[in-house]
């Protein structure tokens, strides 16, 4: 299992927006092949930072999706509304816990 975290900042005008874009676009991405898990979150203490966590079989998998034409027209829509750089992280999921 592969782990994608990437973290989001937008421009507080544009915050309903990219909500409404992700709850377009969420099934797509859940549905994409390897995706096995996307969920979004909100930072506690500033409503402009979200982060997505997306699960994926194979980093491969990842990178075929960044590659798709659903990756693309979503990001094309997504970036302008941008107030920082995304910040992105790729870690292996850890099977159990002691």
């Amino acid at each position: 299992m592969f782990v994608r975290i990437v973290k989001l900042s937008f421009a507080p005008e544009h915050i309903e927006e990219f909500l409404a874009n992700f709850e377009e676009q969420k099934e797509h991405i859940r549905n994409f092949p390897g995706c096995r898990l996307l969920e979004m979150y909100s930072d506690k203490h500033d409503p402009s930072i979200f982060f997505t966590y997306s699960y994926w079989e194979r980093e491969e998998d990842l990178e075929n999706y960044r590659n798709s034409e659903l990756f693309q027209g979503i990001w094309a829509k997504t970036k302008v509304f941008f107030n920082g750089k995304p910040e992105a992280w790729s870690v292996d999921k850890l099977v159990s816990l002691p």
